[in-house]
C-alpha cells in the first residue's frame, strides 16, 4: 500500500473527510470566521499540526471554524488561494518565489517544515552515493522539480533523464536499477517492508533547501491580519503539540483517511521527528524554538538560486513572498 494505493482511495478520503469535517459548518452561526486550508495530499502525519490543532479545539479557541480540505495530484492550492476559493494552502518556498514572480499574489505566513524531506531514493547496492554520481542514470521524478534543475547544475550532470513519476514505489522494488523522488517519511516504509534495502540522498543536503509552508493571499492577509494571525498562532502551537503526542491528530488522520496504515503513520511521525524536519535543529529531547519560523537569510538564498537557474522571469524581492509578523504575538 503506498501513495498510488493512497491515489485510487482518494474518491473513498475525499467523501469521508467531507462527512467529518461538514460538521463543523454549522459552528459559523455561533460567530466563528469560516476558514478553509487546502493540503498538498490526502490526510496524512505530514499535516498532523493542522488537525492536532483542529482536534484540540486551538482554531475553535481563536474564534475560528477551519475545515481542511484533502488534497491531490489534481489539485493546485496556488490557484486556490489567489482565486479566493480557499484562504490557506500548503507549499514550499521555492514554488512561492516563482509564483510570486509569475504575478500570484501570494504570502507565506509559517513554515509547516524547516527542511523538506524530499531525498533521492536508490537500492543499497547502487553505484549511486551522492548526487555527482546521478550521471548516466534515469530518475523517477514529479513535476515541478526546480530542485532537478539545482542538482544538474550544481552537480554538473550531463546525461541524466527525468522519467514520470507513477506515484507508487512498485517500479523500484521490482528494478534493482531504479531511481525515484520521494519524501523519507512516506516511501521507504514501504519498500523496507518488501524486504528490499535502500539509501536515500536527501535533497536539502545540497544546498538546495526550501521551507515546506502555508500560505495566504496577500489581499486576505491585508483584509483580515486578525484571522491570518489566530490561523498561525493556533497551527503552530499545533504542530508544537503534534511532535509530543501524535495520536489525537493520527486518530483523526486515520478516519478521514483510511488508506493509511497504522504502522505506516508511526513511521512517518518518527522520521519527522528525529530528522527535525518540522522544529529544525533541536537538541536531542527538545522541541525547537525555530517551530513555525522563518530566516530571512535563507528565504534571499533560495531567491538567488531560483535566479541563478533562470526559473523566474524577473528579480523577486523575497520578502515581499513571506511575512514573520503574525508568527507570534
Amino acid at each position: 500500500m503506498d501513495r498510488f494505493f493512497k491515489m485510487s482511495a482518494g474518491i473513498v478520503v475525499l467523501l469521508v473527510a467531507a462527512t467529518l469535517l461538514n460538521g463543523c459548518k454549522h459552528r459559523a452561526a455561533s460567530g466563528l470566521v469560516s476558514v478553509k486550508l487546502q493540503t498538498d495530499w490526502y490526510p496524512q502525519p505530514e499535516h498532523g499540526g493542522f488537525y492536532t490543532a483542529l482536534v484540540k479545539g486551538y482554531y475553535k479557541d481563536a474564534g475560528l471554524d477551519v475545515q481542511i480540505l484533502p488534497g491531490s495530484p489534481y489539485i493546485t492550492g496556488e490557484q486556490l488561494v489567489s482565486a479566493g476559493s480557499v484562504q490557506f494552502s500548503m507549499g514550499s518556498s521555492d514554488r512561492m518565489i516563482e509564483a510570486v514572480a509569475g504575478g500570484q499574489r501570494l504570502l507565506a505566513v509559517g513554515a509547516t517544515m524547516q527542511h523538506d524531506p524530499q531525498a533521492v531514493m536508490v537500492h543499497a547496492a547502487s553505484p549511486v552515493h551522492d548526487f555527482a554520481d546521478l550521471n548516466g542514470h534515469a530518475i523517477s521524478v514529479r513535476p515541478p522539480a526546480t530542485w532537478f534543475e539545482y542538482i544538474v547544475k550544481r552537480f554538473g550532470l550531463k546525461d541524466v533523464r527525468e522519467v514520470p513519476a507513477t506515484y507508487s514505489v512498485a517500479n523500484f522494488i521490482k528494478d534493482p536499477q531504479y531511481i525515484q523522488q520521494i519524501f523519507v517519511t512516506s516511501e521507504p516504509y514501504y519498500v523496507k517492508k518488501a524486504g528490499v534495502p535502500l539509501r536515500t540522498l536527501l535533497i536539502s543536503e545540497t544546498g538546495y533547501d526550501p521551507y515546506r509552508v502555508f500560505f495566504t493571499s496577500r489581499d486576505f492577509a491585508q483584509t483580515h491580519p486578525e484571522v491570518v494571525a489566530k490561523f498561525v498562532q493556533a497551527s503552530i502551537r499545533g504542530w508544537h503539540d503534534y511532535l509530543q503526542d501524535p495520536k489525537p491528530a493520527n486518530d483523526l488522520i486515520r478516519k478521514l483517511n483510511p488508506a493509511m496504515d497504522p504502522e505506516l503513520m508511526q513511521f512517518s511521525f518518527e522520521a519527522l521527528r528525529d530528522g527535525h524536519f518540522i522544529d529544525g535543529s533541536a537538541p536531542p529531547g527538545r522541541i525547537g524554538d525555530e517551530l513555525g519560523r522563518f530566516d530571512p537569510q535563507r528565504w534571499a538564498a533560495m531567491s538567488r538560486q531560483l535566479s541563478e537557474l533562470q526559473l523566474v522571469n524577473k528579480p523577486v524581492d523575497p520578502s515581499t513572498v513571506y511575512t514573520t509578523q503574525f508568527q507570534s504575538k
